[in-house]
């Protein structure tokens, strides 16, 4: 992996929002699930999958409602929609602890932005719940609105365009692998993240 010193430091930072910033777990979504429709969870985890209408959801090319209605089929559940969405949004814990004062350390070296693939009713969930530390980003990209979701190349293109900034001079955190080669293929500086240590260390190899 290249290492921008203090002297060549990246044009921007891309953060990941999940994972990175908040805390999720899917297997929260399915025990919600489990809790109000009487399945088993296993089996709504086991079916569960990220499928074209996973994908197309996060694009922006399914509501919420669309979606509910396609898990509600594939597992069958009779679940109203309120009580899909409550199962759906369980996903999110809370801010990383650490995060906010890494990523005003971020902003010292150069413009900083999040880059989430998500969907509507989950951007309704986390925009108001983090909104302090959200303000403190140049932008705020999300899949559903850009109609464009990582890895594929066209949506680091996209955002890259939007900073005006060229993607190997870019330096991009995210805790998912498939996300990381997507980026890393572009030249983007790519940095796994397993916890908040992750970020402190590359951040400390750029002085800040």
């Amino acid at each position: 992996m290249s290492e921008h010193s203090e002297h060549n430091r990246p044009d921007a930072i891309i953060f990941d929002l999940g994972g990175v910033i908040i805390d999720i777990d899917f297997n929260r979504v399915f025990e919600r699930w489990s809790q109000l429709s009487g399945q088993d969870a296993l089996s709504i985890q086991q079916r569960f999958t990220v499928d074209d209408a996973y994908r197309q959801h996060e694009r922006g090319e399914l509501s919420p409602q669309q979606y509910f209605d396609y898990q509600r089929s594939l597992h069958g559940l009779t679940l109203t929609d309120e009580e899909m969405l409550d199962g759906w949004n369980a996903i999110f814990g809370p801010e990383i602890q650490g995060v906010r004062a890494l990523i005003k350390r971020a902003l010292t070296i150069a413009p900083c932005v999040v880059f989430s693939n998500t969907n509507a009713a989950h951007q309704a969930y986390w925009a108001p719940a983090l909104h302090e530390t959200l303000s403190l980003f140049d932008e705020v990209f999300v899949s559903n609105e850009l109609g464009l979701r990582k890895p594929d190349a066209e949506s680091f293109h996209a955002v890259c365009a939007q900073l005006n900034v060229a993607p190997g001079n870019t330096l991009f955190f995210d805790d998912t692998q498939e996300n990381r080669d997507g980026a890393s293929a572009l030249g983007i500086e790519s940095v796994k993240v397993t916890g908040p240590g992750d970020i402190e260390k590359r951040l400390a190899m750029m002085g800040a």
